[in-house]
């Protein structure tokens, strides 16, 4: 059965790598667009040309109460994420939310809560954990290759998008949009952080955003420490404030070796081993180059069709959220914040050999996608 599609937000993110996914999931017969909204008109009409559907849709409700949508993306700007996903779970939908799942605490647990009781599945992006290379990643960590994890730094950055004045308006900022996917990495490999200290500030006050100045408020520069207990630290550098870099995305350090995260973590090229036993580095090339960050859309549908656990938790979206809150607090008064929230362990079961195997006949069939 081919899954209904509900697009919300049919901008940037929509347009690029969601769209190629959408394409092949159409292709195979696994997914189509049966609605999509957008409050630019423009953009909504030229998204409902391609897919053939209603272009006159004139609010969000009406995507998350078609009877024919299954599964809605919310793909809007952050401050409408936690409100839209709400309505989608109300009405019984799967939802795949992009980054951050809300903008604040509240909203993010109200959507914890309606994920244990709504008929939908909740998967949140940003869909790092599913990538081949964070897995092999996390079971070199798990089989004990390094030893015992006491220290790592992460990085994300770049010069900062010049569309969207919402990046750096109020609710914004690059924490939520690029320190995310640091934060989610670590907490993977680490467990969950028990506190949060942080810098964070708007280093460029004014940009020019879709032809025009703007103030920017939001923060753009931040360096946020994490504190996983056991004098186990961490440190994330992130903002739209990088122009480039050539460093590993995310370097681990164990009493018995190290593992470097090549490329980025939301776009990986392979990583590094190294172990005291050894005494040199052994590199792992990426085993998948094609691999998208939008692939959660490809997990959701995967465990729609099979009754399987989703591996991207909300718990997780929801413990990245309350760091990313922290580190915003610490950065304007310079104290540090606990942490309540935990961060389950990905668990991937067996099903993943069959899954890489397919994603592998999906680019042999698409040519290459």
């Amino acid at each position: 059965m081919s899954l209904g599609l509900g697009v919300i937000g049919c901008g940037s993110v929509f347009a690029g790598p969601y769209r190629a996914m959408i394409e092949r999931l159409r292709a195979d017969g696994r997914a189509h667009v049966a609605a999509v909204y957008d409050v630019d008109d423009g953009k909504r009409r030229r998204a409902a040309a391609h897919y053939d559907v209603d272009p006159q849709l004139r609010d969000p409700d009406a995507v998350t109460d078609a009877d024919d949508v299954d599964v809605v993306l919310v793909l809007t700007s952050m401050n409408e994420h936690g409100a839209l996903t709400k309505a989608a779970l109300e009405a019984g939908k799967h939802v795949l939310v992009e980054k951050p799942m809300a903008t604040s605490l509240g909203e993010a647990a109200e959507l914890l809560e309606l994920a244990e009781t709504s008929p939908g599945l909740l998967v949140c992006a940003p869909h790092i954990l599913l990538s081949p290379t964070f897995r092999a990643v996390h079971g070199a960590v798990r089989d004990g290759l390094i030893g015992e994890l006491l220290t790592a730094r992460a990085r994300y950055g770049w010069a900062g998008p010049w569309w969207g004045e919402w990046f750096y308006a109020a609710g914004g900022g690059s924490l939520f949009d690029l320190g995310v996917y640091n934060v989610t990495s670590l907490c993977a490999l680490f467990g969950p952080a028990r506190r949060v200290t942080a810098m964070t500030g708007v280093a460029i006050r004014e940009r020019e955003v879709d032809g025009r100045r703007i103030s920017v408020e939001a923060e753009d520069n931040a360096h946020v420490l994490l504190d996983f207990g056991d004098a186990r630290f961490a440190v994330v550098t992130t903002g739209f404030t990088m122009q480039r870099y050539r460093s590993p995305a995310i370097e681990v350090y164990g009493r018995a070796g190290t593992i470097q995260l090549l490329g980025d973590d939301w776009a990986p090229e392979g990583w590094e081993l190294w172990t005291n036993d050894d005494g040199a580095w052994r590199v792992f090339p990426e085993a998948d180059p094609h691999w998208q960050w939008t692939e959660g859309l490809r997990h959701l549908v995967d465990c729609v069709e099979s009754g399987r656990p989703t591996v991207t938790r909300p718990e997780h979206a929801y413990h990245a959220l309350e760091i990313m809150l922290a580190a915003q607090d610490a950065g304007r008064d310079g104290v540090a914040r606990t942490i309540e929230s935990g961060f389950p362990d990905p668990v991937y079961d067996a099903s993943f050999a069959e899954l890489d195997a397919a994603r592998a006949h999906d680019r042999r069939s698409h040519g290459g996608l």
